[in-house]
């Protein structure tokens, strides 16, 4: 109150609408002690009134903005501000034609490389052959030699075609062999470009992320978009919770998974009652903001937490809220 209002009320200064006397003693003295009386039951009344909440804060929820992924034209962005989403729905895309293309290059590629790659099987059957016909040869000549029909030079010779002919069969098979492994080099590096471009195409799609209502719309259909350019911002507006702040001597009246009541304050004497969880505490003191109370509001560091709350459509993002604990 101002002070100067204060000292002329009590020294008789300003006149009061009441009379409780004729002498000027007497209207001055009575005019003091009802004003004066006013004044201290207002001064009472204020002090002793008692909040009926133990704190107080602002709903909030869990936001989302989308961004783009991909470089180019925005093709389709089908939805507005106060459009529900579902979890992963589809709502737009970017350009991909490009990609498109390049996907079919690479999966053509990739059958080309395919082609390249030898039959071993069939590359070395001809050898194989020569081999078993050979091994059949020296089997015969040791039976010959054996039954003394035949000669050691005929075994010899047998047995030098039969090593040069495995030595071939060898040579051939890590020729083939290698040139194989190249060819799934090769290959397996144009499937890693095939991933890549289904990647970047995937990445053309604009999806919602979350569940939720959409505040703000950053794009429109026709713009050129680039990564990292905002598209529009989505809530979660089913589980909203209140940032609550309390001051360090109601830490012991609050704990994590706690039910407390919550109350919406819709204005004038309107309030409706929500029933909340403590999700979170903060283990860091702060100033208090501006535009909050405090149970006492002589404190000036408090702690924040997070009180969950079951929306039932009438909450909005920015409404004032108060908590109770017990």
């Amino acid at each position: 109150m101002n002070m100067d209002i204060w000292n002329k009320l009590w020294r008789g200064g300003l006149d009061c609408p009441v009379a409780v006397g004729k002498t000027e003693y007497g209207f001055k003295r009575g005019a003091r002690d009802i004003c004066g009386a006013a004044l201290l039951g207002l001064f009472a009344a204020c002090s002793g009134a008692d909040t009926d909440f133990d704190a107080t804060g602002i709903f909030e929820s869990t936001e989302v903005i989308v961004s783009s992924e991909a470089n180019g034209k925005i093709m389709a962005l089908n939805l507005e501000e106060g459009d529900v989403l579902e979890l992963g729905q589809q709502v737009g895309y970017v350009d991909s034609v490009q990609l498109h293309l390049k996907k079919c290059q690479l999966e053509a590629q990739m059958r080309s490389i395919g082609s390249r790659r030898a039959d071993v099987a069939k590359q070395v059957a001809a050898t194989r052959e020569q081999i078993a016909k050979a091994e059949l040869e020296r089997k015969r000549s040791l039976n010959l030699l054996a039954q003394n029909a035949g000669t050691q030079k005929q075994v010899d010779d047998v047995e030098s075609q039969l090593a040069v002919l495995k030595k071939q069969l060898e040579a051939q098979l890590s020729t083939l062999n290698l040139g194989n492994q190249g060819v799934t080099e090769e290959g397996d590096a144009a499937e890693i470009q095939i991933r890549q471009t289904e990647d970047q195409l995937e990445k053309c799609r604009i999806v919602s992320p979350i569940s939720g209502t959409v505040l703000t719309k950053y794009a429109e259909r026709g713009e050129v978009t680039a990564q990292g350019k905002p598209l529009f911002k989505v809530a979660d507006m089913k589980h909203v919770f209140l940032r609550a702040y309390v001051g360090g001597d109601q830490l012991s009246a609050v704990k994590l998974g706690q039910a407390v009541k919550v109350y919406a304050d819709y204005g004038a004497e309107d309030r409706k009652e929500y029933k909340g969880k403590i999700t979170w505490i903060s283990g860091q003191a702060e100033f208090t903001p501006k535009t909050i109370q405090t149970r006492d509001e002589r404190a000036n560091l408090v702690y924040a937490v997070k009180i969950a709350v079951e929306n039932d459509g009438f909450l909005k993002l920015g409404m004032y809220g108060e908590v109770k604990f017990n």
